[in-house]
């Protein structure tokens, strides 16, 4: 079915313009404008979610996707890193008060990536946040994670607390013995020089731990 075939009041610009909710696929279709000779324009946005990590895609992997060209492939990839510019900001001077502040944010970030990403979150006296900083790619791991880097930046930001976080590819956000071990010496060095562990949390696509419950 052609769009132009779709009831007049159904289509994705004029829900838009009426106000009305659009589904993912109905924004990635107002996105693409187009579809191809074997698929409209919706039905092309409904393979791409279902198929495929859009977050996590690069340019030269759509343009082998049926239906996408380079013209296409372009204007994703410039929607997508605006997303991500436009996001990394949006936590520097929150007040983080709970652990599904912190898990809101970084699921997003870094809840999809393949591999496992820790941040340490950096905040002021009042749990307002500084700066984040990204301390390691890959399996966390207690012998290569350390401290020193870790607050070496809590000291150089004047940070008065500061919250671990990272990712479980496997989408089981149960924490690992090893991530209660990294937990464990973190919070022991951070009690020696005065910066206090508040949480170190686990985000997956499926949810999130709190090391604080």
């Amino acid at each position: 079915m052609r769009v132009k075939d779709i009831c007049v009041d159904l289509r994705p610009r004029e829900k838009m313009l009426q106000g009305l909710y659009l589904d993912d696929a109905e924004l990635l279709a107002l996105i693409l404008e187009k579809g191809s000779k074997s698929e409209n324009v919706i039905e092309l946005s409904h393979r791409l979610i279902n198929e495929f990590n859009l977050l996590d895609i690069d340019i030269f992997e759509l343009m082998k996707i049926k239906g996408i060209g380079v013209a296409k492939a372009c204007k994703l990839i410039a929607c997508f890193k605006l997303v991500r510019r436009l996001n990394s900001g949006k936590i520097m001077n929150v007040v983080l008060s709970k652990p599904k502040d912190v898990a809101n944010y970084y699921m997003h970030k870094i809840g999809s990536k393949k591999k496992e990403f820790l941040y340490a979150v950096f905040l002021d006296t009042k749990n307002k946040v500084i700066c984040d900083k990204l301390i390691s790619i890959g399996t966390l791991n207690s012998s290569l994670i350390h401290p020193r880097e870790i607050f070496k930046e809590a000291v150089r930001v004047s940070a008065a607390s500061l919250i671990l976080v990272h990712n479980h590819p496997s989408g089981d956000c149960t924490a690992s013995e090893e991530d209660l071990k990294v937990t464990s010496i973190v919070a022991k060095a951070g009690e020696m020089i005065g910066v206090k562990l508040l949480d170190h949390v686990v985000v997956a696509v499926g949810g999130f731990w709190s090391w604080k419950g």
